[in-house]
């Protein structure tokens, strides 16, 4: 269900890839460039609301978003251009694992010249976007995901994450 991509996600994936963008990409470097010129902003102080997905024309004009906004961007941006990439929500991990009151993470998983690499959108120097998934798998969790052809699926993530919330939730009614 889409609800399990995050609070915000109410709309089915294919919404966010109607109507035409105003900003031309040509690669993923410039995909990379263009995120460099947005800032990071919390959706409360946005748009008054925990959680809310903007569509990607409507990130296009503010420039502003948190990760699931450039996330979203430039995974459309991706497909668009016939590359290989996966919107992913989960968990970024701290030393300790999932942390209680984490809300959740969203990247993309794209491939390039037969690798896997970890899109992570929302960062704000080249060299800490891009990075070769086997590199960075142990800091992060994914839970749910869409493909390409925007087909929804589940991760193992999902399953750990449900364990361990059950698991805190038993431990508070034990003590």
């Amino acid at each position: 269900p889409l609800h399990m991509y995050g609070g915000g996600s109410r709309r089915d994936f294919t919404w966010y890839f109607e109507g035409e963008s105003a900003i031309s990409v040509k690669s993923l470097d410039e995909i990379q460039e263009w995120l460099l010129g947005c800032e990071y902003a919390h959706d409360m102080a946005l748009f008054q609301e925990r959680d809310f997905w903007q569509h990607p024309r409507t990130f296009e004009q503010l420039r502003r978003g948190d990760c699931e906004d450039h996330a979203l961007w430039a995974w459309r941006k991706c497909v668009e251009l016939g590359i290989d990439a996966e919107l992913v929500s989960g968990q970024q991990l701290s030393e300790s694992g999932v942390s209680e009151e984490h809300s959740g993470h969203v990247w993309v998983v794209l491939k390039r010249d037969d690798q896997l690499y970890l899109f992570e959108t929302a960062a704000k120097s080249k060299d800490r976007m891009l990075k070769p998934l086997n590199d960075v798998r142990a800091e992060y969790r994914p839970e749910v995901g869409v493909d390409s052809s925007k087909n929804r699926f589940a991760y193992l993530g999902f399953l750990l994450t449900l364990k361990e919330q059950r698991e805190r939730r038993k431990s508070r009614r034990t003590a």
